[in-house]
């Protein structure tokens, strides 16, 4: 591959024209998904306006290419079209990403952080979600494989696991743990108790060491900070509101998000 060179904004402008169009996609519909006006896109293919990282990041996830491609000598669109259709080629062959659940693992991730984290008062529903969300992602970003499959979805808020309160019910009504509710800084939530140990025969050494470092790094963020920090998440960055967040986007992760780079 090529080394990425410093390209002017009228060269990025017109690849991104060019990838644009033959995704099928008008400046409306392209800018509306990466969160930029019509204008402001517009502005950009025609050289016009300078294109920052992020907003690079999110043009690289929406039309599909590679950003060291994209930014190299040997730039070519029909290049760009070769290598999209072999990735696809092979992670159909070699490689299902469909989400599978697996209620019990799950399960059983949820009462390990419980028997950990249960006596936090800072650990109400809210935070207990994006805990799991950022082991279920961290996990998937280092093995590329899913631990639990659950499905998140994102909100202002951060991240919430589809089909929480389903799920929840399932866990009160096998009498696994038990919900209550508390004061925390002068407001009433919602938080949880274990009522059955952990069973580690479930979890992986692997599965268990990104549960244990999640805990360790975050159990004792406030749900204000936790709202932060997993709102600038790039899975969380280049989803809309709604929406189900694709466990690949992991791979567009930047420190200090992505465990790959330290």
């Amino acid at each position: 591959m090529d080394h990425p060179i410093i390209l002017s904004n009228q060269q990025i402008g017109t690849r991104l024209g060019e990838l644009r169009k033959r995704k099928g996609l008008s400046q409306a519909e392209l800018a509306k998904s990466i969160a930029i006006s019509r204008p402001s896109l517009a502005q950009i293919e025609q050289g016009n306006r300078n294109i920052d990282a992020v907003e690079l990041q999110k043009l690289a996830i929406q039309l599909g290419f590679s950003i060291d491609d994209f930014l190299s000598q040997g730039y070519s669109l029909q290049k760009n079209l070769e290598l999209e259709s072999l990735e696809k080629t092979i992670a159909a062959s070699e490689r299902d990403d469909t989400l599978k659940l697996d209620v019990d693992k799950l399960t059983q991730v949820l009462i390990y952080i419980l028997e950990h984290c249960a006596g936090k008062p800072n650990v109400n529903e809210r935070v207990l979600q994006h805990m799991l969300y950022f082991i279920d992602f961290n996990h998937y970003e280092v093995y590329e494989e899913q631990l639990s499959g659950a499905s998140y979805l994102k909100t202002s808020s951060g991240p919430i696991l589809q089909d929480f309160d389903h799920f929840i019910q399932h866990l009160l009504e096998g009498e696994l743990i038990q919900r209550v509710k508390t004061s925390f800084q002068g407001q009433t939530q919602v938080r949880y108790l274990p009522l059955v140990k952990a069973d580690l025969q479930l979890l992986k050494a692997s599965e268990k060491e990104i549960i244990d470092k999640v805990i360790d790094h975050m159990s004792d963020w406030s749900q204000n900070l936790f709202s932060q920090y997993v709102n600038n998440d790039m899975p969380l960055k280049a989803s809309k509101n709604g929406e189900v967040i694709g466990y690949e986007l992991v791979f567009y992760r930047e420190l200090p998000y992505s465990l790959k780079l330290f």
